[in-house]
């Protein structure tokens, strides 16, 4: 068994993605658990025949979910692998994994962030800012954690120096948004999410995490960056966002696969975010407007 590193896995009716996982990292004879939120189909059979250690907890969202993972399954090795069911280890982050040793990692190296290549309908987004795309998806046990200052944006946080595998490649590949309806339907849930995130970071109920640094690691740029877009006004920045990442960064160049994903992800649903932001709001204030007033004169 290894004794270097524990992968952990989330499921949720994952019978078309678990066994592709869980194949491309059998040969690194680690210990795995899944934390499955409630699967019907076959997802919990898979796992039994892989030798994976299964946990229930209910779904509320990502950064919970994982809070969840990492506080409640009983890693003993020094460092944890967070993955979800649709990625794939590919043979160049397979090899980096196997040579990995604690004991010939810098000391002060507390989180590995691995380098996603993204698919849809079949298609690698090479573009549209989207390649390459640095995770933070391994840490020291005990110290890396879940940021439960998002809702949506789900990211692991690992204080102190972390290091990048540029050419550590994790495939991410849903095949159920090949389907418009279920991806559709899917970031509509998730727009909700988000929306009353952004309202609540507007008035400061939530602050981030993660240090906002243009020229810091992957994270600290992204935070950079989400600093300014909360800062943009609604409905005019989804279109400078789709147009920046299809034209400026290359998405046109992902053909017709690309043209489906740059639209829906960068325009579509940020679209439908600033709408439903707006309309909490207009709600709120039309809640305020409406409360009576109490009177404090005598």
């Amino acid at each position: 068994m290894n004794t270097e590193f524990t992968i952990i896995i989330l499921a949720f009716n994952e019978e078309q993605h678990l066994p592709r996982l869980l194949e491309s990292i059998k040969a690194l004879d680690a210990q795995t658990y899944i934390l499955d939120s409630g699967s019907t189909d076959r997802t919990l059979e898979i796992a039994a025949n892989y030798g994976a250690t299964v946990k229930y907890n209910k779904f509320e969202n990502h950064p919970k979910q994982w809070d969840f993972a990492l506080k409640n399954f009983p890693v003993s090795t020094p460092w944890t692998i967070g993955l979800d069911s649709d990625h794939i280890v590919l043979p160049e982050l397979l090899k980096m994994l196997q040579h990995f040793k604690n004991s010939t990692t810098p000391a002060d190296v507390n989180g590995i962030f691995f380098n996603r290549k993204n698919y849809f309908k079949g298609r690698w987004l090479k573009h549209g800012g989207y390649f390459p795309k640095y995770l933070m998806k391994m840490f020291r046990t005990g110290i890396g954690f879940s940021d439960l200052n998002e809702n949506m944006d789900h990211r692991f946080v690992a204080p102190g120096k972390n290091i990048v595998w540029e050419k550590g490649y994790l495939k991410e590949e849903n095949l159920k948004e090949n389907r418009i309806s279920f991806w559709i339907e899917k970031h509509n849930r998730y727009s909700d999410q988000t929306a009353k995130e952004e309202v609540e970071r507007k008035k400061q109920l939530r602050n981030q995490t993660i240090q906002p640094k243009f020229f810091g690691s992957p994270d600290q740029r992204t935070a950079f960056l989400k600093k300014i877009w909360w800062g943009m006004p609604l409905f005019v920045r989804p279109f400078i966002y789709f147009f920046h990442r299809y034209f400026i960064q290359l998405g046109i160049l992902d053909g017709k696969e690309g043209l489906i994903f740059h639209f829906l992800q960068a325009l579509w649903f940020r679209f439908v975010v600033d709408v439903k932001i707006f309309e909490i709001e207009s709600e709120e204030r039309q809640s305020t407007v409406g409360s009576p007033q109490v009177n404090s004169k005598p």
